[in-house]
């Protein structure tokens, strides 16, 4: 089941490593009990000794994992997220969290294409145990390292790196048979082999890279022009236009991931619905066209029923100058009474039509209207902010919603941050208001760069912007927006030929379970007040 070390063999650092990693093998809760069962099993041991409380009245098996945690707290990148995860699990006692943590942290070492030179131990030496002088070399210990390093660049080679090189079908082969070399090899010549290999595709991959940015480039630049192009031949269909500005915005980059998935689904839903809405319009100038005909058609009814009753009255008049007697004279005028009032009610019915047929016009004509109308509205629907180019409202809201029932089912911190420009109004009276949106924009830009391609900023309200931050604790949040702060003092902002520091006052808010958004804004909101408050240029968090 796992290994057992000899006598010579063990160190508590050895033994910690190979305890965490059964306990995350066989999906052990890491709870201290099971935590110390295990480390004596492995050891060798009488439990006794390893469960005597510590100072402070902690146990062995907790400091070990509470300085397991703190290591990796410690760590770059994202294994410092699962550090997070883990102390605070620690702190709270929940072994059951800590558990999945463990789980979630095993899984992402196993898989990842390489592990960072400065990701923290496994164990940190402090926590497992006191250092033992002048410790035997582990010949079992290295060839577990080796085994496990051979499966990593196996993994990174056939999984991470072969999928990459998918549309490079020469290199992606090579790739996979290096990572079936190193897996098979046995001896240091067939490594010394296989490193030479690794080189030369290293060699080739970077050199394929520069093309493949270069061919990137250049299919970006076309598809901008033409969507340039297209843009200035559409001025009258705003709708189309909105589009087509969106997407612009999206390949002027950087690009992102996410915001990709996300407009995309907002454009899937917006050309749904802007279809039936065309449908719509196309099924109103139909009917305009068929009411048109129908009118048309009675327009000429009448005229022949005009000229037929011409040609009456002419031919009454020719049989008028031959009447011998008043009784063909009474028959001649009966006939002409009778034929007068035909044409009156074939004229009659004719107006009727024309009458009804202008009312349904004018109804269709300004049920277009509306209609293309809302087809605008649609377009706005997946719009940014046409300033600054971050969220709009509408946008912010979808995206809140997404994030807060997330954050729900996986029970995972969410963090608003509502930051306010100071002096904003000063700016734009002495600059003047081009200067002011040159401003939020500079503004948006420094903090796309400097937050994480998960957070969001949506613009609120005039000078005001909201932050969406997923699985983020409010300290993290509050460190974020600080770092914001330092990057506006690092990149000037000109505006008439003047360098102006740019500051901004902002509240910190974590979301609590099940919190509105309204809710949420407004605690951020009067946090963001307490800074303005309190001398400006300042993060609060909320209580």
């Amino acid at each position: 089941m796992f290994k057992k070390f000899t006598s010579s063999q063990k160190t508590p650092a050895d033994i910690a490593k190979e305890t965490i990693r059964q306990l995350a093998a066989q999906r052990i809760a890491p709870t201290p009990e099971a935590y110390s069962k295990l480390y004596n099993e492995i050891a060798g041991t009488d439990a006794d000794s390893s469960t005597a409380p510590a100072a402070g009245g902690a146990s062995v098996a907790e400091n070990l994992l509470a300085g397991f945690a703190d290591s990796m707290l410690r760590s770059k990148g994202e294994l410092s997220t699962f550090g997070n995860r883990l102390v605070r699990a620690a702190q709270a006692g929940n072994w059951e969290d800590y558990q999945k943590t463990l789980d979630r942290l095993t899984e992402h070492l196993t898989t990842a294409p390489a592990i960072s030179a400065s990701a923290a131990p496994l164990v940190p030496a402090a926590a497992s145990a006191p250092v033992v002088a002048a410790a035997p070399v582990n010949v079992a210990a290295d060839d577990n390292r080796q085994r496990l390093l051979k499966d990593l660049l196996y993994r990174t080679l056939t999984l991470a790196l072969c999928a990459l090189l998918r549309p490079l079908p020469d290199l992606a082969n090579e790739s996979e048979s290096l990572g079936m070399a190193v897996r098979n090899a046995a001896s240091e010549p067939e490594l010394n082999d296989i490193g030479n290999r690794l080189k030369q595709l290293c060699f080739q991959i970077e050199l394929q890279s520069g093309d493949v940015a270069e061919q990137q480039e250049l299919l970006l630049r076309l598809f901008d022009l033409l969507l340039s192009n297209i843009h200035d031949l559409l001025e009258s269909d705003s709708w189309i236009r909105g589009q087509i500005e969106v997407v612009k915005a999206l390949i002027a980059g950087p690009l992102d991931h996410r915001a990709l998935q996300e407009a995309t689904r907002s454009l899937k839903d917006v050309i749904y619905k802007q279809g039936t809405l065309k449908s719509s319009i196309e099924e109103s100038r139909t009917s305009v066209k068929n009411m048109m005909k129908a009118f048309l058609d009675r327009l000429d009814a009448m005229a022949k029923s005009t000229g037929q009753y011409q040609n009456k009255m002419d031919g009454y008049a020719a049989q008028i100058t031959q009447v011998r007697n008043p009784a063909e004279l009474q028959h001649l005028i009966g006939d002409i009474v009778q034929e007068t009032r035909t044409v009156h009610n074939e004229t009659l019915r004719s107006r009727d039509v024309i009458v009804a047929a202008q009312k349904q016009v004018t109804e269709a004509e300004a049920k277009i209207k509306d209609l293309e109308q809302k087809l605008e509205q649609m377009s706005e629907m997946v719009r940014e902010d046409q300033l600054t180019g971050s969220l709009n409202r509408r946008g912010m809201d979808d995206l809140f919603e997404r994030e807060a029932d997330r954050a729900d089912r996986r029970r995972t911190p969410l963090c608003v941050a509502l930051l306010d420009l100071d002096n904003f109004k000063r700016l734009n009276d002495t600059h003047g208001h081009a200067a002011g949106d040159e401003a939020l924009i500079h503004l948006v830009r420094i903090v796309k760069q400097t937050l994480r391609s998960i957070d969001a900023v949506a613009r609120y309200g005039g000078e005001e912007f909201v932050i969406i931050m997923p699985d983020t604790s409010p300290e993290e949040a509050a460190q974020a927006m600080t770092r914001v702060q330092r990057e506006l003092t690092t990149h000037f902002f000109t505006a008439n030929d003047q360098r102006l520091f740019i500051t901004f006052s902002c509240g910190v808010a974590l979301r609590k379970p099940h919190e509105t958004q309204e809710s949420l804004i407004q605690r951020a909101d009067q946090a963001m007040y307490e800074a303005k408050r309190t001398g400006k240029n300042k993060v609060v968090l909320a209580a």
